[in-house]
């Protein structure tokens, strides 16, 4: 599928978030709405769509007469996140070991190869999607509605938190995505062996470790020039 031409709404939305993957947008960052038209060559019309689009996913805060901000989850916001994720996501992991049938078991290995292409060819807003679906078909199999909705909610802070959270530096975030998809085969293999309580202590392993890797660094003083940042590739 070829790519969309840059002056559509969902090519505008596709750079910014790559920007803020990139760590070129900080959380915080005020997203003017003429900036970002003249930026990008487009009328306000177009810019105002990508904007709610992002704000539905967590991504930027509306406020009435201030405009958009990149959203800024707090330290302490991102460590509760993890917290109730490992209350819940173990319990959630063991039953889906009770529970799992075959096409489960190979959604989840599907799950997996689509994360670990998609790091490779450096998509981290898709990669990351992807390892949020593995967590919440696990939640779904599950068979617990209320922790499964709790989940869902969790999953989709925790991409929020590991887009401005995660290492700013390439390498390191290559380094410790990858150890992700490693430890996702690790949890699928106990899965297999319907060892619920291995499971239970790997997921909870998992969790510990993508809290660790979170950089809670000040971002840079000053704001980043939207009109350079989005200027039209030569």
């Amino acid at each position: 599928m070829s790519a969309a031409p840059m002056g559509t709404d969902n090519a505008i939305y596709e750079r910014v978030v790559s920007a803020i993957l990139d760590h070129r947008l900080p959380p915080g960052t005020k997203l003017v709405e003429d900036r970002l038209a003249s930026a990008f060559g487009v009328s306000r019309t177009l810019i105002r769509p990508v904007l709610v689009r992002l704000a539905n996913e967590q991504v930027v805060t509306l406020t009435p007469n201030r405009g958009a901000t990149i959203a800024q989850p707090t330290e302490q916001e991102a460590r509760e996140v993890f917290e109730v994720r490992r209350l819940i996501e173990s319990s959630l992991v063991e039953r889906f070991v009770e529970r799992a049938e075959r096409a489960d078991i190979q959604l989840l290995t599907q799950c997996i190869r689509d994360e670990e292409a998609a790091r490779s060819a450096g998509d981290m807003r898709r990669a990351i999607r992807l390892s949020g679906d593995f967590h919440l078909h696990i939640a779904d199999r599950a068979g617990q509605q209320t922790m499964g909705r709790i989940l869902r909610e969790m999953v989709s802070r925790t991409s929020l938190i590991l887009m401005t959270y995660s290492s700013s530096h390439a390498q390191a975030r290559r380094d410790a995505t990858a150890c992700g998809c490693e430890e996702h085969r690790a949890l699928l293999a106990a899965i297999r062996l319907r060892d619920a309580r291995e499971a239970a202590r790997l997921m909870r392993e998992h969790l510990d470790r993508l809290e660790a890797q979170l950089d809670f660094s000040p971002p840079p003083a000053q704001a980043p020039d939207l009109e350079r940042l989005f200027a039209p590739m030569a």
